[in-house]
């Protein structure tokens, strides 16, 4: 590689590393943002989901469709959510990932799977592996809006309703922390109606209790709101992740580049050395030969 070769590719990678920084900086900015989002949802979702297993447990002979369990699941939902663009290291292929695994753990279990994709990333793949699988997808949803989680989750609660699904799963990626975004696999419906963790059991003292209006009527309004709330979460979730293991992506693309912009300068200055040496010589022999 001459001289001018390295030159140009020490220039090339000075570029790169301009953009690598600024879409760091680009992430760690909206990571902010959908950070103090997705806090401020957990918080939502936790209280939305105790008081709906409140008034479940106080109404016993509910039979309200998104909350009655099938008796033997022979189809399955399963919703993926990832992002639509890349450059975010391993966190989309993690999801994609945990969902393969999911498919065939159920395969031979049930009658048939179907799946729900939301993100450009899990389409694109499964498009290639799963098409005849695919029931609905989404992407271009940019930020999230509570819009978006409103629309997938009728559409799923319609099919479950309809029986087109004895249980829906999500999978996802929880957001941690910058440095943490573990997948999740959960199920969304039918909606839990008991005491299954530390959150709901404490709400569930309502024994003395009057509820105006009914609890039947509330669970009718709440239980649709409680799986929008549940699905805003999950997209919520998944583009914390996605800014987070953006900005780890880039951070380390950063050090790789000024990584390869001092091995390429060590290697033009050894070149360029021994060019002068090697004119130096070619010199003193011209000199010595007259």
């Amino acid at each position: 590689m001459s001289l001018r070769d390295i030159k140009r590719r020490i220039t090339s990678v000075r570029k790169t590393q301009q953009i690598t920084s600024a879409m760091r900086m680009v992430a760690a900015a909206k990571l902010r943002k959908a950070q103090e989002a997705i806090e401020s949802a957990r918080s939502y979702a936790d209280e939305m989901k105790s008081a709906v297993a409140s008034l479940a447990a106080a109404q016993t002979d509910s039979e309200h469709p998104l909350l009655k369990r099938r008796d033997k699941v022979r189809k399955i939902e399963v919703v993926v959510i990832t992002s639509d663009r890349g450059l975010c290291g391993a966190f989309n292929s993690n999801i994609i990932k945990e969902a393969e695994k999911v498919l065939l753990k159920n395969e031979g279990a049930v009658e048939s799977i179907a799946l729900a994709l939301i993100g450009r990333k899990c389409v694109d793949s499964f498009r290639k592996k799963r098409a005849k699988m695919i029931d609905f997808t989404r992407v271009g949803l940019g930020s999230i809006q509570y819009g978006h989680a409103v629309n997938i989750a009728m559409e799923l609660s319609k099919r479950y309703a309809a029986g087109e699904a004895d249980e829906v799963v999500m999978v996802y990626s929880k957001f941690e922390s910058a440095m943490s975004q573990p997948v999740v696999v959960s199920r969304l419906l039918p909606l839990s109606s008991s005491t299954e963790n530390k959150a709901t059991q404490k709400e569930v003292t309502t024994e003395n209790c009057t509820t105006e209006p009914s609890e039947e009527k509330l669970l009718e309004v709440l239980v649709p709101k409680a799986i929008e709330v549940e699905v805003f979460r999950a997209l919520l979730e998944v583009q914390a992740g996605e800014h987070a293991a953006r900005m780890a992506a880039m951070e380390s693309a950063t050090r790789n580049t000024e990584d390869m912009i001092g091995s390429l300068t060590l290697k033009y200055n050894r070149a360029r050395q021994a060019a002068i040496t090697t004119e130096l010589i070619e010199i003193i022999t011209g000199a010595e030969a007259l």
